[in-house]
């Protein structure tokens, strides 16, 4: 039975959502104040965390950026607030997901059934991975594939976060071809998020900016109206 956390001040809309997953056999724990949410979800293990963006004492942003810096619990931001930027920021913060009320409850339990598969097949992948470490060289780049860490030609490590490094693993996979910014979401995001493809370029933005050398062209070309990639560098001409 997956334990959710649902931090939500609205208390009609918490127990409504409580009912439901209660009803699906979640175990769940509701908490209307972002501080109180906050100490939950560090002291206690959930399997995943349902968060509103607009709480008391401390909002959504930053109880996931908290939440990230020591546990990797999936997080579904539930907010009405919708524009790019919004959805952007938090997924920056932390979030695996992004629902915009008002919403179907059969969409939230979609996103949340997605989400926890995803878990359990990284879990899965990372168990019979652990053992084999592996060295993937892209021109000045040497990642090492088991623990995802990303070294330049110094030796100096380049921080990623996780889509980023796994926006990098799903380019050098493809390298040399071109792969679409919806291909892009179903890979990093899964193909039953609502994620925009706007978010693609702005998560490319970031990648650059940590792996570009300074000065040189950069690795991820974008292809006009397709999508991106990244080539050999014989092919850099």
């Amino acid at each position: 039975m997956a334990k959710i956390l649902i931090i939500e001040d609205e208390k009609n809309l918490a127990r409504f959502v409580q009912l439901e997953l209660q009803h699906e056999n979640y175990e769940t724990v509701v908490e209307n104040n972002g501080r109180k949410g906050l100490d939950d979800a560090l002291n206690d293990n959930f399997d995943a965390i349902l968060l509103d963006l607009m709480l008391p004492d401390l909002n959504g942003l930053e109880i996931a950026r908290r939440v990230r810096q020591t546990k990797t619990t999936p997080i579904i931001m539930m907010t009405a607030r919708d524009s790019v930027i919004d959805r952007v920021s938090g997924l920056d913060h932390g979030a695996d997901d992004y629902i915009v009320k008002p919403f179907a409850i059969e969409e939230l339990l979609a996103r949340l059934r997605a989400v926890l598969r995803r878990v359990k097949i990284e879990k899965d992948a990372q168990n019979t991975t652990v053992s084999k470490q592996q060295i993937v060289k892209f021109k000045d780049l040497t990642i090492e594939t088991a623990n995802r860490i990303v070294h330049r030609g110094d030796g100096k490590a380049i921080d990623l976060t996780k889509r980023e490094y796994n926006l990098l693993m799903t380019l050098i996979e493809n390298k040399n071809n071109v792969v679409s910014r919806d291909q892009l979401l179903n890979k990093i995001w899964g193909p039953e998020s609502n994620i925009e493809t706007n978010v693609v370029e702005v998560y490319v933005r970031y990648l650059r900016n940590k792996i570009d050398a300074s000065g040189q062209p950069s690795y991820i070309k974008t292809v006009r109206g397709t999508g991106y990639m990244v080539r050999d560098e014989d092919d850099d001409r």
